[in-house]
Formats: C-alpha cells, structure tokens, sequence
C-alpha cells in the first residue's frame, strides 16, 4: 500500500494523488494512507463516503454491512449493480472499492453490529462513519465511539435533505448531546424535508415521522422505505468524506459542535450549534 515510489533514490508520490497533493501536502497525504476507517454501512451514504476515501488514499477501510443488494437500493447505492442483487453489500462493495484503487486495504464485515461484538468488529480502527439508516445501531455505535476516544463521523438524509456532524473526542458535545431521544433524524431536518417537498408542490404525502423510529430488524425494513433521492446521498456522503479527510490531514474546520443541514430543493446550508448538555446520560456531569 505504498503511495510512493523510489526514481533515482528520491522517493515521488503516486501520479493518483498528484492533483490533491499541493493541497494536503506530503505528510497529509502519508497521513491518510497510515489511517484506518470503519465505515458502517455501505449502502446511499456508504457509497459516496468509501468511494472518495478510497480515493484520497485512506489505506485501510472496513465496510460493514449485513443486508444483500435489493432492486430498490440502486436508485442510490452506486456501489451496486444490478448484477450484485442479492449479494451482500459489504462484499459487493469491497469488489467496487478494490478495482477504484487496489493499493487499499478493504475488509468487508457482513455481521450484524450489536453491543457485544462492536469491539471486535471496529478492531483496530481509528474513525468511525455513521452511515447508517437504522437507529440502533447508531446508539450502540456512537457510544462506543465515545467510551473508546475514537472519532465519530455522523450523517444522514431524508428526501432532498441531509445533515452532517463530527464528534470528537476531548470534552464537547457528543452525539447522544445533539441527539438526546437520538432519533434517525432530528426535527430540524424533518421540518426542512418536509417544508422543502411543501413548498416545491411535488404531493407530499410524508407522514410525521414514524419511519424515524428504526431498530429491529422489521423497523430496519421500514427504514429502507422512507423517501430518499439517489443524488441527496450523494452530496450528503461527499461532505461526511470531506470532514473525514479534513480531520486526517489536519486541514480546515471541522463541523464538531455543529449539525450541518443541506436542503437540496432550496439550495441551503444552515449550520446549528450544538450545545454540550450537562445532563446528557453519555456525557454528562452528572453522571454517577
């Protein structure tokens, strides 16, 4: 997984990493092929994140994922193909992954994550992705990544809207902060969504929100069919990549703190605080 090679005994980064090289610079560059990155989930949002990780350079990625391929993912999930469908995704898109860029390490984990076997399966991983569609796993995730010091890397979408937020370890706001009865989506979001397909005239027949409430395997089901267009994922999971290599190569702001909410029929940005709760059960003071 070498980025450089030897020419006259002077060692000369990879032609494939040249365009971003001025900007990142040589040890931002070394810095994104010694990191390993959990990335859970491989479907609208596992796509874009994995692809442009693979891309910079990341030089080892885990891809977890334990649903197969349906027909109805394709609309967004670019890691599939029509002939993936009933394979399983994690595997799918290794295959993708490994083509993109072979000098990548891709391990793809086709278990269902859970409190017990979390450890195991981020091993020995430095960031976590949440890109995610079910809530359970979510809490279960993001708590680990609190109690362990790991960086945590949260997005998600809805319709034409989509949010993004990094919690970092060293005393902010955690993710159970931001999101204290942690729902898939939070009401700002749901309110954009819903207001945005209003506004456009488009029929909205978006119900109040009971498909946020996912979990087990039948409410994951439910999750998969809640409104979502290909393109959103796209742009939502090049900014959950964007603060990825951002935080690797130390450059830029990062949007800890901060919930990001994109609404792609009005072409918003908003940016929300995110306060540091004293009475959050994760995080706390008043924790016992």
């Amino acid at each position: 997984m070498w980025i450089y090679f030897l020419v006259d005994g002077m060692a000369v980064i990879s032609k494939k990493y040249f365009r971003q090289n001025s900007l990142l610079s040589d040890a931002g560059q070394q810095a994104l092929q010694n990191s390993r990155v959990f990335i859970a989930g491989a479907g609208g949002l596992g796509s874009p994140v994995a692809t442009y990780l693979v891309a910079a350079g990341v030089g080892q990625i885990t891809l977890l994922d334990f649903d197969a391929v349906d027909a109805t993912n394709l609309n967004r999930q670019f890691l599939h193909h029509e002939k993936d469908i009933g394979k399983n995704k994690a595997f799918s898109g290794k295959e993708k992954l490994s083509s993109q860029n072979p000098d990548i390490l891709i391990l793809p984990v086709t278990e269902k994550l859970t409190a017990n076997n979390v450890a195991d399966l981020v091993n020995n991983s430095e960031i976590i992705v949440d890109a995610l569609d079910n809530d359970e796993t979510r809490q279960i995730l993001a708590k680990f990544a609190h109690d362990r010091k790991i960086p945590y890397f949260h997005a998600a979408v809805y319709g034409f809207s989509g949010q993004v937020s990094v919690f970092l370890p060293g005393g902010g706001p955690c993710f159970f902060c931001a999101f204290p009865e942690s729902e898939l989506l939070p009401e700002p979001l749901l309110e954009s969504s819903l207001k945005s397909v209003s506004d456009s005239d488009s029929g909205s027949n978006i119900d109040s929100g009971s498909n946020f409430n996912s979990g087990s395997n039948s409410k994951c089901e439910t999750a998969e069919k809640f409104p979502i267009v290909g393109s959103v994922c796209g742009v939502v999971g090049s900014m959950e990549a964007n603060e990825v290599i951002k935080y690797i190569t130390q450059k830029g702001e990062l949007a800890t703190g901060k919930l990001l909410i994109w609404d792609g029929l009005i072409n918003s940005l908003d940016i929300l605080e995110i306060p540091k709760e004293e009475n959050c059960p994760v995080c706390g003071k008043n924790l016992e």
